[in-house]
């Protein structure tokens, strides 16, 4: 015959040994889900006052509340009486076989730690990167998203784009311009910069310091170089570099400065083999 006595007493030593435990572990829980949802709201806040980047806030808020998380149930599961290294084993397990095969992600996920830490570049910049150049859209934790001035939208890998030269156009408030201007070897060059002098001279874009510079940088046999740089904030660098380059056009054609014509000499042969050279342009 079943002792009912004896499973009887083996429930009561159970539910009094284990049911504290439980009640316990639920109190833990609760207690602690509400611990952490306001933890987690008071450390973004906390950033946000600090001043720490927008684009950094999320990122460490979820890292922080994982963690909080993570605690909270390890916390609870050590209370019920469940062998905490047996446990911490199989979380080791499984975190190195999601760690191999998930290489490729967590090379970004590290680059956008990174990207996010050092900040070479911020939401708004125009950057080149990769072969790549727009302007900085999101910059998430695994990719940057770039729209570029003809609205295509480009993803970028953090990893490579942590480790690549970053070209950030938008880090200081100056830029220079260089402007080339071939023109005929028969133009008076000293007539020619003051031309282009006073078209630097009556455009307020242009800043004084540093100075206008007007230079010959290439002398060839039917063209000058003469190489126009100057300085401008970066918000006037394109609408300055189109317009001077159309008044310049206009310029040149004004007072007859000549543009470069590539000449070729060509030999004919008549039939005494008698050789006539004329020269013509091409």
């Amino acid at each position: 015959m079943i002792d009912i006595d004896k499973y009887r007493n083996f429930v009561l030593e159970f539910v009094v040994l284990y049911g504290m435990k439980l009640i316990i572990a639920i109190f833990i829980l609760i207690i602690g889900i509400w611990v952490v949802k306001r933890l987690n709201r008071f450390i973004f806040n906390l950033m946000a006052r600090k001043g720490v980047d927008e684009s950094l806030r999320p990122f460490l808020s979820n890292i922080i509340g994982v963690t909080l998380w993570v605690l909270l149930i390890v916390l609870v599961i050590a209370q019920i009486g469940v062998e905490m290294t047996s446990f911490i084993a199989i979380l080791g397990s499984a975190g190195l076989a999601i760690g191999l095969a998930l290489q490729g992600s967590l090379s970004n996920f590290a680059g956008g730690v990174l990207i996010l830490t050092i900040k070479p570049f911020r939401v708004g910049d125009y950057i080149e990167a990769q072969g790549q150049g727009g302007t900085v859209h999101i910059i998430n934790i695994f990719n940057t998203v770039l729209k570029t001035p003809d609205n295509k939208t480009i993803y970028l890998p953090n990893g490579p784009l942590a480790s690549t030269v970053v070209v950030n156009y938008s880090v200081e408030n100056t830029r220079r311009i260089e402007l080339l201007f071939n023109i005929s070897v028969h133009n008076d060059i000293g007539m020619v910069r003051q031309l282009i002098q006073q078209l630097v001279n009556e455009d307020e874009r242009v800043l004084p310091d540093p100075a206008p510079a007007i230079v010959v940088t290439n002398f060839a046999e039917h063209a000058i170089t003469i190489s126009t740089r100057i300085w401008c904030n970066r918000t006037d660098y394109w609408n300055l570099y189109w317009d001077l380059t159309e008044k310049a056009k206009a310029t040149f054609e004004q007072h007859n400065i000549a543009l470069p014509v590539p000449k070729r000499e060509v030999f004919s042969y008549s039939e005494n083999n008698s050789k006539v050279s004329s020269a013509a342009q091409v």
